[in-house]
């Protein structure tokens, strides 16, 4: 395990914060620490990176498959359905009018949905991702190589980098940032998922909340913590959007792992309680951070 003792923005010390357990995978238990200055909370101690892949060996890492076994399993598949569709517009809103070829590289790819769609967009198409199971779905629907590893990839620039959820499971995070300014055209835009840990749903479910996800997400950001941290490598957060069903799926799980059998009608309650108030304070479960070269 890898201990972190210091913040990766401002070199603050980190202050306990709360203790998680793993339900996905090792049931093992793992603390988050807190940058109180920052609002960045940090999985420590983690695995090494060698050691992390194992965490996310599990049918239950729904990322990683198409799988439609269960119920939960086919909500998620619509509502990422309907998602692509508004990311792909998202994309295309925020991307460089004046670029003769346009051109996205998705990190954390998945099984290959958002590029195919992008590719029916005509876009040019990269995509990067580590789990050998996600990537060989993801390459017979598309039609190139997939990557491993963004520091591997041959030297490109991009229109556009999007990471969806994926900025949190990335350890050496200060160096992935740099990388992806360098893969950045000097007018691209990055489009950043990320939990946001400031939610009403977060602050309800407390060490239940599904989106800590330990140890799988290695950090656990707030929109102060994006703001400072991109800055930090002259990268401006430009706008923020907000995604609505993450607080219902979140929810959904977060119910099941505190009462260990699930309430649909009480998490459904509590996703919905979630973006009202959210309407107001716009701490959403989860948010999109459109962010451009300063």
């Amino acid at each position: 395990m890898i201990e972190i003792s210091n913040s990766p923005i401002d070199n603050n010390t980190l202050k306990p914060y709360l203790k998680c357990l793993d339900y996905t995978v090792s049931k093992q238990e793992f603390s988050i620490l807190k940058d109180e200055e920052s609002e960045l909370l940090i999985t420590s101690p983690r695995p090494k990176s060698e050691d992390l892949g194992s965490y996310y060996e599990s049918e239950s890492y729904i990322s990683h498959t198409d799988s439609k076994h269960t119920l939960l399993d086919k909500i998620y598949q619509i509502v990422k359905k309907y998602s692509i569709t508004k990311k792909v517009r998202l994309v295309q809103s925020f991307m460089n009018a004046n670029a003769s070829e346009k051109s996205v590289l998705d990190i954390g790819c998945g099984t290959g949905d958002f590029l195919e769609a992008c590719q029916k967009k005509g876009f040019r198409i990269s995509g990067i991702e580590p789990n050998e199971k996600a990537k060989s779905i993801a390459e017979k629907k598309l039609p190139q190589k997939i990557n491993s590893d963004i520091f591997k990839l041959s030297p490109q620039q991009f229109d556009c980098i999007s990471m969806w959820h994926v900025l949190e499971h990335v350890p050496n995070l200060t160096d992935y940032i740099l990388e992806l300014k360098k893969k950045l055209k000097p007018k691209g835009v990055l489009i950043i998922a990320v939990p946001n840990h400031k939610s009403y749903d977060a602050k309800y479910y407390g060490k239940f909340w599904a989106a800590f996800d330990v140890p799988r997400h290695l950090w656990h950001f707030s929109k102060k913590s994006i703001q400072l941290l991109f800055e930090k490598n002259e990268l401006k957060v430009i706008k923020t959007i907000p995604m609505k069903f993450d607080s219902f799926y979140v929810s959904i799980l977060s119910e099941k792992y505190k009462t260990k059998k699930g309430n649909l009608i009480k998490a459904f309650y509590i996703g919905l309680k979630s973006n009202i108030k959210a309407m107001r304070t716009k701490e959403y479960s989860s948010i999109i951070y459109i962010i451009k070269n300063s």
